[in-house]
């Protein structure tokens, strides 16, 4: 959304909950100059009783997420440069990740990585200097520690005062035991605020409610994936080992300490600990059953301790720091707090409700960052950081139910702190989706893992044969996790063969209309006028010139084309720059966009043998010259309709054959009875994204973002600057692949047995440059592929680097791109 939407930077904004996130965003968007801001609260002012008041503060800054980190950065550097009454609002203490498992010191060495990988300072610690910083540790139980010097705690009740404060200075106003009974709405958009006191007009109204999100949602009638938990707190009896060490006003001077292996943390209170703990049973709460803030014995998000859930943690809690052996729990709470389905905050504006934003499930480490990223994008319609991974329409449609919502929430509490591989599915609920061929799939052995909902294919043990005799280099216990030498097998018949790929899950739309031309030319970078049959690859930029998304458009006639997308952000991003929201057609040339995914299926049919596999299933030509590389088509394979499209990601000849969804089983069987003669497989992913990483094909939300732009991305090829306007062709004046400051990179590793796996820190010259987005082992090329953004005088085929694997400093060199077949000719022929 941008400011255009309103007017101009004088909207009238009403953000309901005055915790840290809503004090945060009223700082932000009264700094950039949007004065007319009304901040809504419950309870009382400056303790009002949600999650910020019972918060204990960690703020560590290091996360698989860049995105995460990145708010958590900029949380460590506002609250730092804040004050009340003299009083700093973040204490730098630091952080200290202790490992009492191999795992978890191996899994430690990974996260010095992925600090240095996103510019977090770190440095794996010997037991006996963890015991330094923390003497209560018993370091005879430990292998060693992480410490982050940055991190500490986050004093979140000071820093909402301070940027209270500053932002009513600016104008804002902020009003406390006003409980908010309605969201008004007319043609579509939001209109005001209705609480008990009284009604509030509003061009946007923002939900920062914390656990309270689904409520206020509820009331504009959008869905918030957002489950209300409880989580333990408690505080010891005063310690004397920790008499006179604090002043009372700063509280600690030792680092946050966690001790993950038993789901675990603890942090100074002065002469006391207070420890928290995600070990016990997930506990949901009912928002119905939280009392008012006067009802409440402490406050509303502050329930009662059980003691029966906390006793194991003391047990642990004494193990690690004996001197607890004679104190004990001295006061405790279960505190509430929000969990989402991926771990994820819930951000952005509903495309229903025009005007209704979501800033929820935001914990006080990253609650600066995302206040910064939603005022960025409401006041200049996009942030600088990437944030699809928090976007509300992030989730499909399968991933929206409250049961859906209430299992994974739960299970991401239950596993908040677990070693996750970057591939670990959720257990539940699955199978959820599930492609027509699924049953096949099964009967072929597949090991399946999930995506988006997906059951997803990652190799098939009816393949196994073909994996006997296949040399390759040992792996490590972490990348030998969710992969088989399977894998290879099902990438070297795919090479020298055929092989059949369960492509369904991927996000296919319909775009019709007799304006449907004149949209997507608006909206992507490539030329789209084409003759129908004419399939193109093209950019959704938005209006920096960020990479929002790359697509296939394919043109199946004068006025509908069928896009393969990558989620329900492209969807979501179309839907809301369609004439008429892209509902319905009109007569004076409309737009209609329908999400055709889950009533198609389809399969990737490639390999060198592809035509002589297809060719006999179809009276139509499939020779090269009639039907020739990037060409669609709608024929039919045996008894099937489909649409067939000349694509392939793997870097072989072959075609997408998309059907229905009722005739997609049937296909499979065609395609796999034909194709036994030639010696058909069916194929994993594993195999895919090793072909694919050969051939040099981006992955976007992994590879680029928007926070890179064409050039920088390597796919400025799909940009067509003369076609004509498109969102983002202002953004890109003057750029080039020449003046990029950075590149996305293909690495090889110098060894031919070492891995990575991604986002791994790249050194230059010894200095941490870059990080790497995707890698896998090429199986074609016999060494591991890595791709890596660098920065652009580091990008030069022949320069040596380093990527830091589990702390060991691996050799690699930049490759000229693609490895495979750089002319195209096994694809064109």
């Amino acid at each position: 959304m941008s400011t255009e939407a309103l007017g101009g930077p004088r909207g009238r904004v009403v953000i309901v909950g005055a915790g840290i996130v809503g004090c945060s965003l009223a700082d932000e968007l009264t700094a950039r100059g949007w004065s007319e801001v009304t901040v809504l609260e419950q309870g009382p002012l400056l303790a009002p009783g949600g999650s910020t008041s019972h918060a204990p503060g960690l703020v560590f800054q290091t996360s698989p997420s860049k995105t995460l980190t990145d708010f958590a950065a900029y949380t460590v550097r506002k609250f730092s440069a804040l004050e009340v009454d003299g009083l700093s609002c973040f204490n730098p203490v630091g952080g200290l990740e202790i490992a009492t498992s191999e795992e978890r010191w191996a899994d430690l060495h990974r996260k010095a990585g992925l600090a240095a990988s996103w510019g977090v300072r770190a440095e794996l610690l010997t037991p006996a200097r963890c015991a330094e910083l923390w003497p209560l540790l018993d370091q005879e139980k430990i292998f060693g520690g992480l410490h982050t010097p940055d991190d500490g705690l986050a004093r979140a009740l000071l820093a909402s005062r301070a940027q209270l404060e500053r932002a009513t200075e600016r104008g804002a106003r902020f009003l406390d035991r006003h409980t908010v009974t309605g969201i008004e709405q007319e043609d579509g958009r939001v209109t005001g605020v209705v609480t008990d006191r009284g009604r509030f007009d509003a061009d946007i109204v923002v939900s920062a409610a914390g656990f309270w999100g689904p409520r206020i949602g509820a009331m504009a009638g959008v869905p918030v994936p957002l489950l209300p938990l409880a989580h333990q707190y408690a505080k010891t009896a005063p310690l004397p080992e920790l008499a006179g060490l604090n002043d009372p006003r700063t509280e600690a001077n030792r680092p946050i300490l966690r001790f993950q292996d038993r789901d675990l943390y603890y942090r100074e209170h002065t002469d006391r600990i207070g420890i928290g703990t995600y070990a016990h049973r997930p506990i949901p709460v009912d928002l119905a059953e939280v009392p008012a803030y006067d009802d409440a014995p402490v406050m509303p998000s502050s329930l009662p301790f059980t003691a029966e859930d906390f006793a194991p943690s003391w047990e642990e809690s004494v193990g690690l720091l004996p001197a607890l052996g004679a104190s004990h729990v001295e006061e405790g709470f279960n505190g509430v707090f929000s969990f989402t389905p991926d771990g994820m905050p819930v951000l952005g504006e509903s495309r229903e409700v025009r005007g209704f934003w979501l800033a929820e499930a935001v914990w006080v480490t990253h609650s600066a960052g995302v206040a910064k990223a939603v005022a960025e994008w409401m006041t200049d319609g996009r942030p600088s950081t990437d944030v699809h991974g928090c976007d509300l329409y992030r989730f499909e449609d399968a991933q929206r139910s409250p049961a859906y919502v209430a299992e994974r929430g739960a299970q991401n509490f239950v596993e908040v702190y677990d070693v996750i591989h970057p591939l670990q599915p959720m257990e539940r609920p699955r199978p959820l989706r599930v492609s027509p061929f699924h049953i096949r799939q099964r009967e072929l052995g597949a090991y399946f893992l999930e995506g988006g909902g997906w059951e997803r294919p990652h190799w098939y043990e009816a393949n196994a044969g073909l994996a006997e005799g296949v040399q390759l280099p040992p792996r490590d216990a972490w990348s030998a996790r969710y992969w088989s030498p399977i894998a290879a097998a099902e990438a070297r018949v795919t090479r020298e063969r055929v092989a059949l790929y369960d492509m369904t899950p991927l996000k296919r739309l319909e775009v019709s209309g007799r304006g449907a031309l004149a949209f997507l030319q608006r909206m992507t970078t490539n030329q789209l006028a084409k003759k129908p049959g004419a399939v193109t690859y093209t950019l959704l930029l938005d209006e920096a010139g960020g990479v929002r998304s790359d697509l296939t458009v394919a043109r199946l006639a004068e006025n509908r084309f069928q896009v393969g997308a990558n989620g329900g952000l492209d969807l979501d991003w179309l839907l809301r720059h369609a004439p008429e929201g892209g509902t319905s057609p009109s007569e004076t040339g409309g737009v209609h966009i329908t999400d055709i995914t889950p009533g198609t299926a389809c399969i990737g049919v490639w390999g060198p043998l592809a035509r002589e596999l297809v060719q006999p299933l179809t009276r139509d030509d499939f020779s090269h010259g009639a039907f020739g590389y990037f060409k669609a088509r709608q024929t039919h394979i045996g008894h099937v309709p489909v649409t067939a499209m000349r694509l392939s990601y793997v870097g072989e000849l072959g075609w997408e054959l998309y059907t229905t969804a009722d005739m997609g089983l049937r296909l499979w069987d065609t395609l796999w009875e034909a194709g036994q003669r030639h010696g058909v497989i069916a194929a994993g992913r594993s195999a895919f994204n090793s072909l694919r990483l050969e051939k040099g094909y981006r992955a976007w939300g992994h590879d680029m973002t928007t926070e890179h732009d064409p050039y920088e991305a390597g796919v400025g090829f799909a940009v067509r600057m003369d076609k004509g306007e498109f969102i983002g062709r202002a953004a890109l004046e003057g750029r080039s692949e020449e003046t990029a400051r950075r590149r996305l990179t293909c690495l090889t590793l110098d060894d031919p047995a070492a891995l990575v796996m991604g986002s791994e820190p790249v050194f230059v010259d010894g200095a941490p440059a870059g990080y790497v987005t995707s890698a896998a082992y090429g199986y074609t090329v016999g060494r591991t592929v890595a791709y890596a953004w660098l920065p652009a005088a580091a990008a030069v085929p022949g320069t040596a680097v380093h990527i830091e694997y589990f702390g060991e400093k691996v050799p690699a060199t930049v490759a000229a791109e693609p490895l495979f077949d750089p002319r195209m000719t096994r694809i064109r022929r």
